[in-house]
């Protein structure tokens, strides 16, 4: 099974532009054309103008407080790979994390922020023990994503 979240990645990104073009048409419009009239709804220019400017940077940096990434996923062949970005205003370093299906000792899962923030954490045995992954935070994953790949990965954890 393969497959990757970047239609959901995609949105965000259009969101942000949306909001973006629309913050900026409101600060022209109100500011250098003076299209609109204020006080409007009882509340002044600069009132309406922190509102929006607030508006934008919940949507701008919503993806970074919830560690949205970017996810690849396969587990065909031999190897489990887990490829990941972050996907926020500055996208981070493209990570990959690939694991032989014999030498996968099994995951767990941590959230946080009332479960907004859902984190992957990868473990494969070697010769001096157990390693431990970097979590891969599955945020971004809608519920049927995130069933797909505990299904996948639980036919690879040995004793399940």
């Amino acid at each position: 099974m393969t497959f990757d979240n970047s239609k959901t990645i995609i949105s965000f990104r259009i969101k942000l532009f949306v909001a973006t073009v629309l913050l900026l048409a409101f600060i022209i419009l109100t500011y250098a054309a003076k299209i609109f009239k204020f006080p409007f709804l009882g509340l002044s220019d600069y009132v309406w103008t922190i509102i929006f400017v607030g508006l934008w940077i919940f949507i701008a940096f919503i993806p970074m407080i919830l560690n949205y990434q970017f996810i690849y996923f396969s587990d065909e062949g031999e190897i489990i790979v887990f490829r990941y970005f972050y996907a926020g205003i500055v996208g981070g370093k493209k990570n990959s994390i690939e694991i032989n299906k014999r030498t996968f000792s099994g995951f767990k899962t941590e959230t946080k922020l009332f479960g907004l923030n859902v984190s992957l954490i990868l473990f494969q045995k070697v010769n001096t023990g157990i390693a431990k992954y970097p979590p891969v935070y599955i945020s971004a994953l809608n519920r049927e994503q995130r069933a797909k790949i505990f299904k996948s990965l639980n036919q690879y954890t040995p004793g399940v």
